[in-house]
């Protein structure tokens, strides 16, 4: 999980006995396959395992528990209550928590580390954290805050992903650590932020807010993690004067620690080469690296200075600058309206890739730096990753703000915040407003076209190639522009016009599901197409009172349906569709289908079938219907595992529905040539 546990192996021996890490290990697996089994089955309306394999897992994991004396906090054994609060209380830390004296040059750090045995680790870009066990159970927690006093946030950190809430030890224990969130699950949460202006700018902005949260149901859905990085108190525990100790035993206690390669300075080259090249790889923020000296008595014999400690140093990256010319400016659309900014520039290379773009944020920054085509700029990496313009040179300034939208041609506008200025589409029909409804139509569900990502649909929009759904399929026409753009070439373009090719054969559910008409997901969009067999005249004409007469259709969704097709813009989108598209018929004639009329639920794994969804789809050829749970309208239950205990075989069994494995299905409805 931190990306480098290999290169512990050889300098770190004996991190707790090998079946304390055998159990450890295996508990975190079960945590995550008994969750994953959870969120399938009550969020997804679907079973990943059958209750018989759950709650065996389950009871495993809950001796492992026993056994072990710790229980983490994503453990399915036990649910953390969520609570608000008014206000975060604060508190004096026991020691004062000082700042670490820095460096760019890796001699000055050689210097520093000499002949020490000394851990080199990542200093991680998060919050610091520290946290307090007594009787074995998480106590308290406390922010950095200025040092000396923190934010009281005991219950934010109750719902950390991979923090221990008991543990084996039964001492007062203190530790200290570093609260992160990912780079995936940082665009992930930036992509549900509707207005521009609220996005976090990095990780570290965002778990600062998120850890500080009053109601920390809001925290656990951010995935908080925690790697510890200093042991301050545990009363008992002979560490046998090493730092590296601390770290070992810290582990075996259930908690993740930062990682680290024990160096002296003549074996410093390769470990900070491993660093550089690591650093790309990793899905947590790191800012640079920190040395502590392994002796710890050593250590604190150097004693501190008023603001840094004298045991330990920190390194930061030393920003690799190129010089470039400015080539032009995109300003890329978003869902918001907004249009942000973005750099293009003459390629350089930047700590070992290509780079030839950078974001500019918005107009005051694009303002700031005087940006004219031409000009030459100083670009970098930010914390080697995130390509930035340092400065312009020339600041010629001659750079304008368009005045209409490169995604649909409507008026722009800037709009202030504070101090802040961003550029806006007017229009309100602008095709990058309805991002989610394009990407919804190109997904594997829908039309299916593979190669095109919503990255690549905002690279269209930005360059005007998209203003309908129907422009996707008018592509071709763009060939040389899409060739000469970012990430494209001669190739990627063919695999994006052969992906566009074969979405044209297509069924009419396919069709009706990627349209985003609301209320129809692609179970639905089925329903409404065998109902009205494959006939799209006879759909869109559709009433009210036909549609609810379809099982599965309420009132609003039937409204919401027919509402959607009277409205012209809407019709008017489809009839721009239909002379590229040819339907295949997915549903077999009602007379010559072996499973009319019925109704299957099926559940477990499956042995005959790839998967629930090749069974599915064969059912609902052969005219029948498949749900996600047992009722009176059910015909048959499929389970393979017939004599089980399970919630559906005990409603089938109570109703009187018969329970068929895969076998007696194939059987009796005389299936045996067509798996």
């Amino acid at each position: 999980m931190m990306g480098d546990e290999h290169m512990e192996q050889k300098s770190n021996p004996g991190q707790g006995t090998p079946e304390s890490k055998q159990d450890l290990s295996r508990m975190q697996e079960l945590a995550r396959v008994l969750n994953d089994a959870s969120r399938a089955y009550y969020a997804e309306n679907r079973e990943i395992m059958s209750d018989h394999e759950y709650d065996t897992l389950y009871d495993e994991l809950s001796e492992l528990e026993k056994k072990t004396g710790i229980v983490m906090a994503n453990s399915p054994t036990l649910r953390v209550g969520y609570e608000a609060v008014d206000s975060l209380p604060k508190e004096d830390h026991e020691r004062p928590m000082l700042s670490l004296d820095k460096t760019k040059d890796v001699e000055q750090l050689r210097n520093f580390i000499g002949q020490n045995r000394t851990l080199l680790s990542w200093k991680m870009d998060g919050l610091t954290v520290v946290l307090t066990y007594r009787d074995g159970a998480l106590a308290k927690a406390v922010t950095r805050g200025n040092g000396r006093t923190g934010e009281v946030v005991t219950n934010n950190a109750r719902t950390f992903v991979n923090i221990p809430l008991k543990i084996a030890y039964r001492g007062e224990l203190v530790l200290r650590g570093e609260a992160f969130i990912t780079y995936s699950d940082f665009e992930r949460i930036n992509s549900t932020i509707p207005e521009t202006e609220a996005k976090y700018k990095n990780p570290r902005n965002l778990c600062s807010g998120s850890v500080r949260q009053l109601n920390n149901e809001i925290t656990a859905r951010r995935n908080v993690h925690f790697y510890a990085f200093s042991l301050v108190r545990a009363d008992g525990v002979d560490f046998e004067n090493s730092h590296e100790k601390q770290f070992q035993w810290l582990r075996s206690q259930g908690f993740e620690t930062v990682g680290y390669r024990v160096v002296r300075a003549d074996t410093l080259d390769d470990a900070m080469d491993y660093f550089r090249t690591q650093v790309k790889k990793n899905d947590f923020p790191s800012d640079g690296l920190v040395a502590l000296y392994d002796d710890i008595a050593y250590g604190d014999s150097l004693g501190s200075t008023a603001k840094f400690p004298r045991n330990a140093y920190a390194f930061k990256w030393a920003d690799e600058m190129a010089k470039t010319h400015l080539l032009g400016i995109e300003w890329s659309p978003s869902r918001t309206g907004l249009l942000n900014p973005v750099a293009v520039f003459e390629p350089v290379e930047l700590e070992g890739t290509t780079v030839s773009r950078a974001s500019v944020h918005n107009v005051s920054i694009l303002r700031d730096l005087k940006l004219g085509i031409g000009d030459e700029l100083e670009v970098y990496k930010a914390n080697m990753i995130i390509p930035q313009i340092n400065q312009n040179l020339t600041k010629s300034g001659t750079v304008k703000i368009p005045e209409v939208c490169p995604a649909c041609g409507g008026p722009t506008g800037v709009k202030s915040a504070g101090d802040v200025e961003t550029l806006y589409c007017l229009n309100p029909d602008c095709p990058a407003k309805h991002m989610k409804s394009y990407t919804l139509f190109v997904s594997r569900d829908a039309m299916n076209m593979e190669g095109i990502s919503e990255q690549t649909l905002e690279k269209f929009m930005a360059h005007g190639m998209i203003r309908s759904r129907a422009d996707l399929y008018r592509l071709g026409r763009f060939e040389e522009t899409i060739t000469k753009m970012d990430g494209f070439g001669q190739k990627s373009f063919s695999n994006l016009m052969e992906g566009v090719e074969r979405s044209k054969k297509t069924t009419v559910s396919r069709l009706l599901f990627g349209l985003g008409i609301p209320g129809i997901g692609a179970a639905t969009a089925k329903l409404i197409s065998r109902a009205y067999d494959e006939d799209l005249d006879r759909i869109r004409n559709a009433s009210e009172p036909s549609l609810t007469a379809i099982e599965g259709i309420g009132d609003v969704t039937a409204s919401d349906f027919v509402r959607w097709w009277r409205d012209e813009k809407n019709a008017a989108s489809v009839d721009e569709l239909l002379p590229y598209l040819t339907f295949e018929k997915e549903f077999a004639v009602a007379g010559g289908a072996k499973l009319a009329g019925m109704t299957f639920v099926v559940t477990g794994s499956l042995g005959r079938f790839a998967n629930r969804k090749a069974l599915k789809e064969l059912i609902e050829r052969e005219g029948g219907k498949v749900t996600g749970s047992v009722s009176a309208k059910t015909d048959y239950l499929i389970n393979n595992d017939v004599h089980s205990a399970s919630a559906k075989n005990r409603k089938a069994a109570e109703l009187g529905i018969p329970i068929l494995s895969e076998e007696d299905f194939i059987t009796r409805f005389h299936f045996e040539g067509d798996v």
